[in-house]
């Protein structure tokens, strides 16, 4: 049977706008799998406090990487829409010739496409069989979950079921890893090793993880496996967690205190990669490659360098294959 693979990601705003970035908002953080705190409450912060005034403070960092993306790269619209796209038509391509039964397309869990009109669109298109590979190398209830969620309302619906099979987390992977590793040498090969590489994850509030969500584990385990493929020693790289929001406590050391911590220290040169990225987006971008290397250099530190996420490597794009490969046999 014919199948389409649907790659799912974050999502992103329309344009690079106030209005465009507080539609986003509304419909992320409105989500109560991002933002678990009880809703009448929730509620009167979002539309009162943050709607109002976070999407003027933000539009401008989008409009920063619109069309531009890491190191001014020309990406089309959103880096996390362009590099998505291009996953896909690498995927499609990498397929073709032994595996002519899948067909790739892609959605996002916020924003545009979103998933309940691309499976729509593809089943007027003849597929009942879909897959979906959420770009979350590490399982979330706050990411992957959501996706949960949405093939749940596809599902309530519907009166003719599609059959939805969702890839639940790839964080070990052994090409995953590997891709993580070449990146990492060959970003050596062109600057040589910095004294220290930070491996920073999306932060989640630490009040998740003692609810059940395994997310941190599968950081740290994604980081151990990284770590024993390039053989670097326990003194040259540290798990941190970013993009905190809010008051509560989220998943710790968080990546800018480390950073400044490192560079009061004088630390000469450190490597950031973020592995729970599968696309360049604006916490990369912006948060990481900009404003924490200004905040470690400010503080003293030396030479900052960040490493790309995986995007349209071709390693990344094997792993990728393999993993739905994996998960839909060729029949016999």
């Amino acid at each position: 049977m014919p199948t389409a693979v649907i790659l799912m990601n974050l999502g992103t705003p329309e344009e690079p706008t106030a209005p465009a970035v507080r539609q986003f908002l509304r419909e992320f953080l409105g989500d109560p799998r991002v933002v678990e705190i009880p809703r009448p409450l929730w509620m009167a912060i979002l539309h009162g406090f943050v709607l109002p005034f976070r999407p003027k403070r933000i539009a401008p960092a989008y409009e920063e990487i619109w069309n531009r993306g890491l190191d001014g790269e020309p990406v089309e619209g959103s880096p996390i829409h362009y590099y998505t796209r291009r996953q896909v038509e690498l995927l499609q391509a990498r397929l073709a010739d032994n595996r002519p039964d899948i067909t790739v397309d892609y959605a996002m869990t916020y924003g545009k496409p979103g998933l309940d009109s691309t499976v729509a669109r593809l089943r007027r298109e003849g597929f009942d069989s879909f897959l979906i590979l959420p770009l979350y190398p590490q399982y979330s209830a706050t990411t992957t979950g959501a996706i949960y969620d949405q093939v749940a309302r596809i599902y309530r619906t519907n009166r003719d079921i599609p059959d939805i099979s969702v890839v639940r987390d790839y964080y070990r992977h052994s090409l995953y890893i590997r891709a993580l590793a070449n990146s990492v040498r060959e970003h050596w090969e062109t600057h040589g090793a910095a004294e220290k590489l930070l491996l920073s994850f999306h932060g989640i509030p630490k009040a998740n993880v003692r609810k059940g969500d395994p997310y941190e584990t599968q950081c740290r385990e994604t980081a151990r496996h990284l770590a024993a493929e390039l053989g670097l020693p326990d003194d040259r790289w540290q798990v941190c967690f970013q993009s905190r929001f809010g008051k509560a406590e989220w998943l710790q050391p968080y990546t800018d205190k480390t950073l400044e911590a490192w560079g009061r220290e004088g630390l000469a040169s450190v490597d950031v990669i973020c592995p729970a990225f599968a696309s360049d987006c604006l916490e990369t971008i912006e948060e990481i490659a900009e404003e924490n290397r200004a905040n470690f250099q400010r503080a003293g530190g030396g030479e900052y360098r960040y490493i790309p996420a995986l995007n349209a490597r071709p390693d990344h794009i094997d792993a990728l294959a393999a993993i739905i490969e994996e998960k839909i046999p060729l029949a016999c």
